[in-house]
């Protein structure tokens, strides 16, 4: 049991029984990116005006008192590792890595991570099994909220409405959440599947993760209802942007972090503090993802410009909002040609920064 409570509302992250808050309200799913599909089939199991403070513990008075009162806590249920990795046995990066995942699901006021081991026991489960084990045994639940694309048990034999009639046998009331998608200016309920993010597409992850791999974060960002953010600790590179008048900050991305397409992107750079997530301060800039092979870089790396920015970052963690995919990564004939271009790439992202800012 890992306890990450934390500016007002307390997450657990589990993966036993074992000290679990019940009984509960329960958002069943993947739910990675928890893009803007995900937050409607968690908005059933909230109740912002029940949270529990910070202060208080599964222990404590007020707690007792609220559970005695059938207090239910808001719960989103998810797997570890992800269904698609078990299977196939190949690492899955992901839109939101499990600190981000925590620290989403905190901010839409849920109280409760449970993280289920998906192993070839969970998943031999039929979904009778798994109601009965998981949701009725282990975290007795009271209501349960899903989307309509949802599948569960044994070869995921199991539907929503499936998950409706069983779970009514347990006087367990099941919400199903209509498939969201997004029509060019805000997200609609429909069930009309669409590979265009402009012509009715089905909020998704998929189509996030494309969207992204084709450079088009406008439309990403509109997706997951905020701007794709990559999380890094600044480590000592090369230093090779300091030769051109271009220092960049190397950034340490988590391994299973979900990458965009390779190239140059417009950027907004928030420095956090160490004790949170909490930013202290923002600046403009450009970052490169790739190899960089001007200079015959041999790995991935992501590096970011700042703007009229002078000091040591060197430890700090940075929080790297993509606004616009500015061009692909090239290779240029010499360190000149590559600074002449820097140098473009800065005027453009500072005019769509600003062309931001004024909407």
């Amino acid at each position: 049991m890992l306890n990450l409570s934390q500016n007002g509302c307390s997450v657990w992250v589990a993966s036993s029984s074992e000290g679990l808050l019940t009984p509960t309200a329960v958002a069943l799913g993947k739910f990675d990116g928890v893009h803007l599909g995900h937050q409607r089939v968690i908005q059933p199991v909230l109740h912002p005006g029940d949270r529990l403070s910070v202060a208080s513990s599964p222990q404590s008075k007020e707690n007792q008192q609220l559970t005695n009162q059938e207090y239910t806590y808001s719960t989103v249920v998810t797997f570890d590792p992800h269904p698609q990795e078990f299977f196939t046995g190949q690492p899955r990066t992901l839109l939101t890595p499990l600190d981000e995942k925590v620290q989403q699901l905190r901010s839409l006021g849920v109280e409760q991570l449970v993280l289920l081991p998906f192993d070839k026991e969970l998943s031999a489960l039929t979904p009778e099994e798994f109601v009965q084990k998981i949701l009725v045994q282990q975290l007795q639940c009271q209501r349960i909220s899903i989307g309509q694309d949802f599948c569960f048990g044994e070869k995921r034999s199991g539907t929503a409405k499936d998950l409706q009639l069983i779970a009514a046998k347990h006087n367990i009331p099941v919400t199903i959440v209509p498939l969201q998608t997004y029509t060019g200016d805000s997200p609609t309920q429909s069930s009309c599947v669409s590979t265009n993010p402009t012509q009715d597409a089905r909020i998704s992850t998929s189509l996030i993760r494309q969207t992204l791999e084709q450079g088009d974060i406008e439309n990403a960002n509109l997706l997951l209802g905020r701007p794709y953010t990559l999380f890094g600790v600044v480590v000592q590179g090369q230093q090779l942007g300091r030769t051109i008048g271009f220092p960049t900050a190397n950034l340490q991305l988590p391994k299973e972090k979900f990458l965009p397409r390779q190239g140059v992107y417009a950027v907004r750079v928030f420095t956090l503090s160490e004790t949170s997530n909490a930013s202290s301060s923002e600046n403009l800039g450009v970052m490169n993802i790739g190899n960089r092979p001007t200079v015959n870089g041999t790995y991935s790396s992501a590096e970011v410009h700042l703007f009229d920015w002078s000091g040591d970052l060197y430890g700090k963690k940075l929080a790297v909002e993509l606004v616009k995919f500015l061009r692909p990564e090239q290779k240029f004939p010499s360190l000149e040609a590559l600074k002449t271009q820097i140098q473009l790439d800065c005027v453009v992202a500072k005019e769509v920064l600003s062309a931001e800012w004024e909407q």
